[in-house]
């Protein structure tokens, strides 16, 4: 017997933005947008959601400041600190009509939020780049938006090595 597996490519539409790094950094340190909309179709494959009925996601991306982050960090979380990334799911609330719009459009998941500053602050060696960096908070985001979580210490460490297994897939 021969078992076929089907290969599971979800559409995906990335929306990239960056906010206030003009005295952080220059653009191009930082990965190209069709690079990250490269890395989060890779982790979304490797991933397999199954929530959109057609198979097609939508995700948007900020790379901004501490500032920007700090502030975001306070209204939404009640922490008025910086942090390296946010992740807000958009499907936490349900939508009335959704069966009907994701019919035919892409499934929202949210937004991910990363301060290219702290992420400079948290590179761990001059081995190991900013981009890369930069993908681990990405991808820490989007396990959020996809409803993982790490209230103790065993669920982190899940969160963490499959973290790890994603940034293998882009190396």
């Amino acid at each position: 017997m021969i078992l076929l597996t089907k290969l599971v490519n979800p559409q995906l539409e990335l929306w990239v933005e960056t906010k206030d790094l003009e005295t952080i950094i220059q653009p191009s340190e930082l990965p190209a947008t069709t690079t990250w909309k490269d890395w989060f179709s890779i982790w979304l494959s490797v991933l397999a959601p199954t929530a959109s009925p057609i198979d097609c996601y939508e995700v948007s991306l900020l790379l901004t400041n501490d500032l920007t982050i700090q502030s975001l960090n306070a209204n939404y979380r009640h922490q008025d600190k910086a942090t390296d990334v946010l992740a807000f799911a958009a499907q936490e609330t349900a939508i009335p009509g959704a069966e009907t719009i994701y019919q035919t459009c892409p499934l929202p998941l949210g937004d991910v939020i990363i301060s290219v500053e702290t992420a400079q602050r948290q590179r761990h060696d001059d081995n190991y780049s900013l981009s890369q960096e930069l993908a681990w908070l990405a991808t820490h985001g989007l396990l959020h938006l996809l409803g993982w979580d790490h209230p103790n210490d065993e669920s982190l460490k899940i969160m963490l090595e499959k973290q790890s297994c994603l940034l293998q897939q882009i190396d």
